[in-house]
């Protein structure tokens, strides 16, 4: 028997809307890694980006029924992600007067159980793809932002523009200086770790779903 295709991104919003916490629950998971990346890119920090996903899928949950189907879902979601993460800035900015360029010195190495790389190469990415994430965590916010949406989530320039509401033109200049800016840092390296760049396992995935999923049910 074959299964049933997935609901597109209008039924899935309407049986949302009607309380259907099972299609929340899949709505989390099918995007769950490009919004927890495009939050850690703005707020370069994993903790905070975690709790601002988990903040702006309420907001979702309770604004779903303006979903009209004009932009893709996960555009729609984007904003909403980003909406909460700039607040978060700009809160942040008025306590200290100024954003925080420091990044993070805490590092995620440990390889993922599918890895089937020998040790000393997974170590090496690992190693790797945490200087990289250090290094994009000093670039500019509109070019990390861009950086994380075209070369990590490979979306196309029109996505981008349109989730961040700039012209295509601006998309590919600030990437294309995101790019240079982290090939001067890191040469070689940065193609073999760009897309490892802040692993969204099965844990953290499960952590935003119970997360969310216990606040409404509270």
């Amino acid at each position: 028997m074959l299964a049933a295709p997935p609901l597109d991104d209008l039924e899935l919003a309407r049986n949302i809307a009607a309380g259907d916490r099972l299609s929340f629950e899949t709505l989390m998971r099918r995007h769950n890694r490009r919004l927890y990346r495009l939050a850690r890119a703005t707020l370069r920090d994993d903790a905070e980006a975690e709790d601002a996903l988990q903040e702006a899928y309420i907001a979702a949950y309770r604004a779903i029924g303006s979903y009209r189907g004009d932009s893709m879902l996960v555009t729609w979601l984007s904003r909403m992600v980003l909406n909460e993460c700039l607040g978060r800035l700009r809160k942040s900015a008025r306590r200290q007067n100024v954003i925080p360029m420091a990044a993070s010195d805490e590092v995620e190495a440990a390889a993922s159980e599918d890895d089937r790389d020998l040790p000393d190469r997974q170590l090496v990415r690992a190693e790797i793809r945490a200087m990289l994430e250090r290094k994009l965590d000093q670039l500019p916010e509109d070019f990390r932002t861009v950086f994380v949406m075209r070369a990590v989530e490979e979306l196309s320039v029109e996505e981008t523009a349109v989730t961040l509401g700039i012209p295509e033109a601006t998309v590919r200049s600030r990437h294309f200086r995101a790019r240079s800016l982290l090939r001067e840092s890191l040469a070689q390296e940065f193609d073999i770790a760009e897309r490892d760049l802040f692993d969204f396992g099965g844990a953290h995935c499960d952590r935003i779903v119970a997360g969310v999923m216990s606040r409404l049910n509270s």
